[in-house]
């Protein structure tokens, strides 16, 4: 039996990383799924914020990936209304699948076009973008961008992916409860890691990471002023690229006030097939975010058996009770404080216990068979 042919449009993806969440959910839903559908991914030649384009791809025509999956990289210069509409002409089809809300290149002029397909099926991963909180920022760009969306009627005939449940009221929220969703998690990134590797933890220190973009979203300031808190030895590597310049300079100003027994280190940009071999230098990862649609480095973190401080603005909940780590209020700094604290001061019996525990709770998640079988009915249903 031929295999269903499923077009991807996405701003960035891979080599590209700095893009971060959207990049990792569409490449692992690619991963999981092209033994059983034929996928054609259009995007950028260039990474998030970046203008050269990448070194080993051919742009402005398809690409096949070490891993079989065809890629085709739009150049800025070719980026435009009437290349979009030849390429959905020119390639056979059944299903589209766009990856976020508010790209006029990789949502709008697709779902435009694909007005003349009325047989083919269109699903739209929201991506956490009809959040109340990510629609306060540029808020009458985008007002005005669902506005046209809403008097063109491009929503209509589309199924929108929600990864959780609260995703799928927020759709419901911002577009009305006409528009059909479907619920399907994120599908975690394969490894091959069969047992947790133990990691040395002396009591009284604590070796903190964050791996997230630089910008207010991500907390960075927040995470700072939480450190200078702290009576325990703590060391901080964060890594990630710049993307607020002005944010950048006050978490820089607030780094030279922390106190002598923190340690922080900015490492710069970490690309995506690196980081779970990073993560397993650290105790514990540390990100205070503001918000996440689902959190690939959470569980990136958990499979490698480090445990994770993070605020209660993600999906994953009742950390402490798991015993993988804490999940706190962004309106309580002290509690962030004494949970690292109380992290810094474990000895390795302590900390080998919750490592364990991380790492299978992150097994769990990764080998639920249902999560896999929710993507799939993307497409198949």
């Amino acid at each position: 039996m031929e295999k269903k042919k499923i077009i991807i449009f996405i701003d960035w993806y891979l080599p590209g990383y700095k893009a971060g969440g959207p990049i990792q959910s569409v490449s692992n839903l690619v991963d999981h799924l092209k033994d059983e559908f034929d996928f054609y991914i259009v995007t950028r030649d260039t990474d998030y914020c970046e203008s050269i384009p990448y070194s080993d791809i051919i742009s402005n025509q398809w690409n096949v990936t070490e891993s079989g999956v065809n890629v085709f990289y739009f150049s800025q210069n070719n980026l435009n209304r009437s290349n979009i509409r030849k390429l959905l002409h020119q390639t056979p089809f059944d299903s589209v699948y766009l990856n976020g809300i508010f790209s006029l290149y990789f949502t709008l002029l697709p779902l435009y076009y694909l007005r003349k397909h009325k047989n083919k099926k269109v699903v739209i991963a929201a991506r956490g973008m009809l959040a109340a909180s990510a629609l306060g920022v540029k808020k009458m760009k985008k007002r005005f961008f669902l506005g046209a969306v809403k008097t063109l009627k491009l929503f209509d005939q589309v199924v929108f992916h929600a990864s959780t449940e609260n995703e799928k009221q927020d759709i419901i929220k911002a577009l009305g409860n006409s528009m059909v969703i479907k619920i399907a998690g994120n599908l975690p990134q394969r490894t091959t890691t069969q047992k947790n590797t133990e990691k040395i933890k002396i009591a009284g220190s604590l070796k903190l990471v964050n791996v997230a973009r630089i910008a207010p979203e991500k907390n960075l300031l927040f995470a700072l002023q939480i450190l200078k808190q702290l009576k325990q030895n703590v060391s901080f590597d964060f890594y990630g690229p710049i993307y607020n310049a002005e944010y950048w300079e006050a978490c820089k100003a607030l780094m030279n006030e922390l106190p002598p027994n923190i340690s922080v280190s900015y490492k710069g940009s970490l690309e995506s097939n690196k980081v779970l071999a990073h993560l397993e230098k650290y105790h514990m990862l540390f990100m205070p975010t503001r918000g996440e649609n689902f959190g690939h480095i959470i569980l990136q973190s958990l499979s490698v058996g480090c445990p994770v401080i993070i605020s209660d603005q993600t999906p994953w909940k009742n950390l402490k009770k798991e015993n993988v780590g804490w999940d706190l209020s962004l309106h309580d700094l002290s509690a962030f404080a004494s949970a690292i604290d109380k992290a810094a001061v474990m000895d390795q019996q302590e900390y080998t216990h919750m490592s364990n525990a991380a790492y299978d709770c992150a097994k769990k998640y990764m080998n639920d068979p249902e999560i896999v079988n929710q993507n799939r009915h993307l497409f198949n249903v």
